[in-house]
């Protein structure tokens, strides 16, 4: 085969879509029996989580204690117990999370700064894996190309192989990523192979596209870098990650710390800023008393191939969905089995160089989300399985506890508003006792209260001020982020912001923990990723009842007292301005004055990684090639196109009882023209047109006419 790229026969008309074929087994695993692999030995005891989660206790008793001595003065009625398990339950996670960052602070302090690579080539193969769900083409082969182009630099592209494994389901978008592929195969043509794949099926979602990649071709390679379709990671990280995959045997997979860019709206520009300035004391925290039971987020990560296919294959839960069938926030599962396997998950949040996008409004927030609280509850069934590290279980409850915290705050809030009106409208019983001589007056310590909740406040706020201390400290990024003055601004600015929206966070993750109670499956929607315009009527419908709360806890307060009206005062503002408030975080006219005023800015901002420039600077290309992409009709009647979608066309058995594939099969062999059969087809029997040879050979076989239908 000619693989010379020239005007009459370019080659990337006639590559094939994928490598030869090199299939590999991955058992699925039994959750309810454990592999027998002993623990590692030799592990010292881990200081660092026994400091963690001693101190997180101490923290814990202390809050628990001074609620109850702030509760208990005349004795605890039934709603002051409710209240105290409440506090309980909910303040452990932040009393964890800001002893974490405190651990994270002080690695942070003693790590060094020069983390420059001793090493840049990579012995291994490696397959970067994209897999994608109607997502945006131009986005996934601009981020390719640039990161190709950035290794090119290193000469390490011979180590790397790229794949494309869509699970596109619409068949205009699909066409859309023929095109753009064949442009980036065009574009880095003896640079780097780049190879596309569209399942048939997209049965068990991401986890089955990737099952689907490593049965067929897995054994070909070492090492998987999996990607989302907003990853960019820099070339140092690439090569650094496959370097210390081979230079460490025990590790199975090792996890880099995203950092958010990109970001236009407020709401994106917000998550980008906590996540770069809080989230290095967080991240660092968390490796420091995770490792080596760190934990996998599912993507800007590498495996090691061989121990993942061993170990991970998943099983279906029993039962239906939402709690059984696919194992949704796979990542955590696999994560657990690969340590329940002996393999080291090793958590790399030094690595400076690997970035994401973030949804770019609270809509998009609640989308995403809702499918996570899926998965994450699902876990519950997952906690019980043979074999899995302590930690491990820890990261899933971790996780469940993520969401579930929601509905416990929500409650807490209740409780107290109970409390209130229990003191204003049912009179105390003084003389419970009926031989006492003295009344049982209802009590609490307010001096307490108030120690209590301005302790409550400072662990809620530890990790924001250690980050922000953090990069005080350091010169580059004081400057950069335009000195000390502009950063507690953007740190005030931030922390007003998420206080007005946590409140409507809060309700969308209760209404998430709801719906998936009750039994109702997220779906599977594609995600948006820059544009997070919304129309006013569609916002206010998605927060009427949010808006509706607000109001009826303002009006109970009100009707209390103005104490417990200022009390609430931080929840009813954020959910009466719901509708307004998530125009506004979504807006990117306001994200870019927030940019003019230099709030909320990062280093990765002011500064912008080689990698994300290029990125930048390549997408017009295919955005532009994509716009000139040919009809349709055309894709039927050229020849050169024809060659060029069955190269990608990944030939799956036919299966000619599945109804959209018969229905496009007896309408194709009625028409008499490609433009009448276009016309009669669906767009679900037009995908297995397009993805089945023999259907696509007959519906361009058939004699065109100039008349072009329409999608």
């Amino acid at each position: 085969m000619n693989h010379t790229a020239t005007p009459d026969n370019p080659v990337h008309l006639h590559q094939k879509g994928m490598p030869p074929l090199h299939p590999a087994a991955m058992p699925v695993q039994n959750l309810g029996r454990s592999t027998g692999v002993p623990r590692a030995p030799g592990r010292p005891l881990h200081r660092t989580r026994l400091l963690v989660f001693s101190a997180s206790f101490a923290l814990l008793t202390a809050g628990v204690a001074e609620m109850y001595f702030v509760l208990s003065l005349g004795g605890l009625t039934p709603l002051e117990w409710g209240m105290l398990v409440l506090f309980a339950l909910t303040f452990g996670w932040i009393a964890l999370a800001a002893v974490s960052a405190v651990a994270g602070f002080i690695r942070l302090l003693r790590r060094p700064q020069d983390l420059s690579p001793t090493r840049l080539e990579a012995e291994g193969r490696t397959a970067v894996l994209m897999p994608c769900y109607n997502e945006d083409p131009a986005m996934l082969a601009s981020s390719i190309e640039a990161m190709v182009m950035d290794l090119d630099q290193f000469s390490a592209n011979p180590g790397f192989e790229w794949f494309v494994l869509s699970d596109t389901r619409n068949p205009q978008q699909a066409l859309k990523e023929e095109q753009a592929i064949s442009l980036l195969r065009e574009r880095l043509a003896g640079k780097a192979q780049v190879f596309y794949r569209r399942r048939r099926d997209n049965t068990d979602r991401k986890t089955g596209n990737l099952t689907d990649f490593l049965s067929q071709w897995g054994g070909r390679y070492d090492y998987l870098l999996v990607l989302d379709a907003d990853s960019l990671l820099s070339a140092e990280v690439i090569i650094r990650l496959a370097n210390r995959m081979e230079a460490t045997p025990s590790a199975g997979l090792i996890q880099t710390v995203p950092q958010l860019v990109g970001g236009v709206t407020l709401v994106a520009r917000l998550q980008q800023f906590a996540n770069r300035i809080y989230g290095q004391v967080v991240g660092s925290g968390m490796a420091g008393w995770a490792n080596p039971e760190g934990n996998f987020w599912g993507h800007n990560a590498i495996i090691r191939r061989k121990a993942f296919m061993d170990a991970a294959g998943l099983p279906h839960l029993p039962g239906k969905a939402p709690f059984g069938g696919t194992i949704m926030s796979h990542d955590f599962v696999e994560a657990a089995l690969l340590r329940r396997a002996g393999w080291d998950v090793i958590i790399a949040d030094d690595l400076q160089g690997s970035y994401e996008e973030s949804p770019p409004s609270i809509i998009d927030l609640a989308i995403r989300d809702r499918r996570w609280c899926q998965g994450n509850l699902q876990h519950s069934k997952v906690l019980p399985a043979r074999g899995l590290h302590w930690v491990n279980r820890f990261h899933m409850l971790t996780g469940i506890m993520s969401y579930l915290s929601s509905p416990l705050w929500l409650a807490l809030i209740l409780v107290g508003i109970l409390m209130a009106l229990q003191a204003q409208y049912i009179r105390p019983e003084y003389f419970a006792n009926t031989y006492s001589l003295f009344p049982d007056w209802p009590r609490q310590d307010a001096p307490r209260a108030v120690r209590l909740f301005v302790l409550t406040l400072l662990v809620l706020l530890i990790p924001k001020f250690l980050g922000a201390a953090f990069t005080l400290m350091r010169r580059d990024q004081r400057r950069a982020l335009g000195g000390a003055g502009r950063i507690s601004a953007s740190v005030l600015t931030e922390i007003l912001l998420s206080a007005a929206i946590a409140p409507i966070m809060m309700c969308i993750h209760c209404g998430a923990v709801a719906s998936t109670l009750l039994g109702k499956d997220s779906g599977w929607a594609p995600q948006r990723r820059a544009d997070g315009s919304t129309p006013w009527a569609a916002l206010f419908w998605r927060h009427r009842w949010h808006t509706l709360l607000g109001v009826v806890l303002a009006l109970t307060a009100w009707s209390n007292s103005w104490a417990l009206l200022a009390w609430l005062s931080p929840a009813i503002i954020g959910l009466v301005l719901a509708t307004p408030l998530s125009a506004m975080t979504a807006s990117r006219s306001v994200g870019a004055a927030f940019v003019r005023a230099g709030l909320l800015a990062t280093p990765e901002e002011r500064e912008i990684p080689g990698v994300v420039a290029r990125q930048q600077r390549i997408r017009p290309v295919y955005d532009e090639g994509i716009g000139t992409m040919p009809t349709l009709l055309q894709l039927c009647s050229r020849p050169d196109l024809v060659t060029r979608h069955l190269a990608l066309t990944h030939v799956y058995p036919n299966n000619p009882h599945e109804t959209h594939e018969a229905l496009a099969r007896v309408k194709i062999m009625d028409a008499r023209t490609t433009d009448e059969a276009l016309g009669w087809l669906s767009l679900a029997e037009l995908d297995k047109a397009l993805m089945t040879p023999g259907l696509f050979r007959q519906l361009a076989a058939l004699s065109d006419q100039p008349a072009v239908a329409s999608l």
